[in-house]
């Protein structure tokens, strides 16, 4: 029992929780974008992979931090640019053009990572982003270290979550998005085009799926292997039911998964040998499941998501 009171009570594990929620709450506001504008988005894994991929390669080959999160930014929206084209324009299935840009991304992350770096036993690493120390925070008995010491991606996604709250519940052009994920034809009445507004929703959350995953390369590790993504993405697509599509909710999903994944790896070291390492890699995963069964019963979905949208039709 003191054992889990010395965990739970140990700053490094808070500073984990952030460090391992941080590309969860980018793919995860990501995702809830494009599914309040009504277009349920698959291809979060491999848009992930490829971010990861990119945004490492960029700064290996002589880009800045900032700059290779920005490339890694843009290629995600690639991606959701071309999802826009096959869901939004021609009205193909969702889930399967997700699944095929998943399929795809993934697949072309490896091979131009292997064009790079044939067969390297030890891939190429960078220099990752660094903790940055608050001034006047960071000192502070606890909470200085676990929450006040991160890299600078970590707090551009708790920004990027507290302002998309603000956007989509206090804005027009949240309020545009909103009308168009629960009735595009009522939006189009009101002067909204839901063909432009999906293609942007689609596109900007793409884009930060994409951050999500070029977190993991330039902050979390300094290196890019094509399996590190690790089924994050579809964490992600559950995270989003569990936040009821609301970004605040959102941050909290992800943090709790962290602290259940963050918690039974220190779990393992603490009961080495006592119980298998297998129950503890599938907790998080047990207790996402449960608390996602208990919050999706009060879930309200986008009534129009993943219904396409024909202009004068009902």
């Amino acid at each position: 029992m003191m054992q889990l009171f010395d965990i739970i009570a140990s700053a490094g594990l808070w500073a984990a929780i952030l460090r391992i929620a941080t590309p969860l709450i980018f793919g995860t506001l990501g995702a809830l974008l494009c599914e309040r504008a009504g277009v349920l988005n698959l291809g979060i894994e491999g848009i992930m992979t490829f971010g990861a991929m990119i945004g490492w390669l960029s700064v290996y080959h002589g880009a800045d931090l900032w700059t290779g999160l920005l490339i890694a930014a843009l290629a995600g929206g690639v991606f959701g640019l071309l999802h826009a084209g096959l869901t939004v324009t021609l009205g193909l299935s969702q889930h399967v053009s997700g699944l095929g840009v998943t399929l795809f991304a993934s697949s072309f992350s490896y091979y131009v990572f292997r064009l790079i770096v044939p067969l390297a036993n030890t891939p190429p690493t960078i220099v990752p982003f660094q903790p940055i120390a608050i001034p006047g925070l960071s000192t502070l008995p606890f909470i200085g270290p676990a929450f006040f010491t991160q890299t600078a991606p970590t707090y551009l996604a708790i920004a990027i979550a507290l302002l998309m709250a603000y956007i989509i519940f206090r804005t027009p052009v949240g309020l545009a998005i909103r009308m168009t994920g629960e009735n595009p034809h009522a939006a189009e009445a009101q002067g909204v085009n839901p063909m432009k507004v999906r293609y942007g929703a689609v596109i900007a959350g793409s884009a930060l799926m994409g951050m999500g995953g070029a977190f993991l390369t330039l902050s979390a590790f300094n290196s890019f292997f094509p399996t590190m993504v690790q089924g994050r993405g579809w964490i992600c697509i559950a995270l989003v039911v569990f936040a009821s599509w609301r970004p605040g909710r959102a941050l909290f999903g992800a943090l709790l998964f962290a602290f259940f994944d963050a918690f039974q790896l220190r779990l393992q070291t603490a009961l080495s040998g006592l119980v298998p390492y297998q129950l503890f890699l599938m907790t998080p995963y047990i207790l996402s499941i449960a608390a996602l069964a208990v919050m999706a019963r009060r879930a309200r979905v986008p009534q129009a998501l993943m219904q396409p949208y024909r202009r004068g039709e009902r």
